[in-house]
């Protein structure tokens, strides 16, 4: 057969590499699951000192989705207070709150 017959072979058009989406630009996703045991012990610490959200979740054994559920309740026993737009708790609040917890 000759040329005259046949269809004319279209070559697939593939999504060049560079529509890809960069890695650098997914949003990334927080992990809301229970952070791992405290690698310090909250006794020996000052009174004074500030723990994020995240260690003072590994301390009390909950999730950093369940503080940031108590920081809307401003009458929640375990107290925090915003430092730069991020919440700190300090440690003496954090004893307070477990010795609270558990008494009942």
């Amino acid at each position: 057969m000759s040329g005259k017959d046949e269809a004319p072979r279209i070559k697939g058009f593939r999504a060049p590499d560079s529509l890809k989406m960069p890695s650098t630009t997914k949003r990334r996703r927080k992990n809301r699951g229970m952070p791992p045991p405290a690698t310090f012990d909250v006794d020996t610490l000052p009174g004074s000192s500030n723990l994020t959200a995240l260690e003072a979740a590994a301390v009390i054994r909950r999730t950093p989705g369940a503080l940031e559920q108590w920081r809307r309740d401003p009458n929640h026993p375990l107290k925090w207070r915003y430092v730069d737009g991020r919440p700190l708790y300090r440690v003496d609040a954090v004893r307070d709150y477990l010795a609270r917890s558990q008494d009942h």
